[in-house]
């Protein structure tokens, strides 16, 4: 039977090398490091020139350790051998001149620098694992999860019904779907609302990770525009500004709110995460502008009717109108979308660096 040289693949970590050779169906299978440092393997097996005996061996540029981990597989061999010292190495083996049989395992390849960063994050998931091991483990975390995922989900089939029923008005009515809008969907805007108040106390719980400022904003603003701005004004509810506000607001959160309800059962949808971490770079100075269109609208009928207008003492005069309170509200709002966009910009660099490294 002729002997021959099967096609021979490697890539190497800092302490590691890994070497897969096309060989199926082995037998007789022989691997053994000789006292010069060379690897011998011998076997029988399927290979490029059919059932033969192959062998071949390599001399490595550096020591290894002489203990040989392999495994044997129906398409090929696997051999994993570790390093006397942790260092990259220039090349695989003591002569300059590549074997013709040995060629880059590019499924594992990574150059020194990738080679790095796999060790650190397999470092720094090494100590995560030690410090959660020390920390005790929350007795409540299942009920924690439970509610923050029922949450999210009562939360996303609220916003869900506003963003369908606005899409299927828009197409039957058209522009006429503008003006009743707030009369078709406030009250489940309502619930949605009063229920986001829940957000702001959760990072006070400690229920979440988020931050309490940036949420306290953005429902508090919101909050302002639904009760104060179109909820106390007949003259407003009328107008197509609901509209944009309310579209804005659920187009932003159907995709928000499963983001976070996966996270809480530990699952994560690509496509769903760049969306969450995307859509939001326009839509949310969007949904500012209409707001502030909202409240400028509002302005005049405030002065008209007088309403939560400051009573004065009658020698400083009759009242200040609350649209002076309103004016100063629009400034301290691009001041919450400056904020804001900061904080969600960080958030979404977060993410992505977290992602990359999982990659590598």
């Amino acid at each position: 039977m002729q002997i021959l040289t099967p096609h021979v693949y490697w890539a190497q970590r800092h302490g590691e090398i890994f070497l897969r050779v096309e060989l199926s169906d082995t037998k007789n299978l022989d691997i053994s490091l000789q006292e010069n440092n060379t690897l011998q393997f011998r076997a029988q097996g399927h290979g490029a020139k059919g059932d033969n005996e192959y062998k071949f061996s390599l001399e490595f540029l550096e020591p290894v350790r002489p203990e040989i981990n392999h495994k044997s597989t129906q398409r090929q061999v696997d051999i994993k051998i570790k390093k006397q010292e942790e260092r990259w190495w220039d090349r695989l083996t003591l002569q300059e001149k590549k074997p013709l049989f040995l060629a880059p395992d590019f499924d594992r390849w990574l150059d020194e620098s990738d080679a790095e960063m796999e060790l650190q994050a397999k470092e720094e998931n090494i100590n995560k694992i030690s410090v959660e091991s020390r920390v005790r483990k929350d007795p409540y975390l299942g009920l924690k999860k439970g509610y923050l995922f029922m949450y999210n989900l009562v939360q996303f089939l609220g916003f869900s019904w506003i963003f369908v029923n606005m899409t299927v008005r828009l197409f039957i009515l058209g522009r006429d779907s503008f003006y009743d809008t707030f009369h078709t969907t406030a009250d489940m805007m309502y619930f949605c609302q009063m229920m986001a108040v829940l957000e702001v106390i959760n990072p006070l719980l400690g229920l979440v990770k988020t931050g309490f400022f940036p949420a306290m904003l953005q429902v508090t603003g919101r909050n302002v525009i639904l009760f104060v701005i179109f909820g106390s004004l007949e003259e407003m509810q009328n107008k197509s500004v609901v509209f944009f506000v309310f579209y804005l607001w659920s187009t932003i959160e159907i995709f928000r709110y499963p983001f976070y309800m996966l996270a809480c059962i530990s699952t994560e949808w690509k496509l769903l995460t760049w969306l969450r971490y995307s859509l939001w770079i326009p839509l949310y100075p969007l949904g500012t502008v209409a707001e502030a269109v909202a409240v400028i609208q509002s302005l005049p009928i405030f002065d008209e009717t007088r309403l939560f207008s400051l009573r004065l003492p009658a020698p400083l005069g009759h009242s200040i109108s609350f649209s002076y309170t309103l004016q100063l509200y629009l400034v301290l709002m691009f001041l919450g979308l400056f904020f804001n966009f900061r904080h969600l910009y960080k958030q979404r660099r977060r993410r992505y660096r977290s992602r990359k490294r999982k990659v590598h």
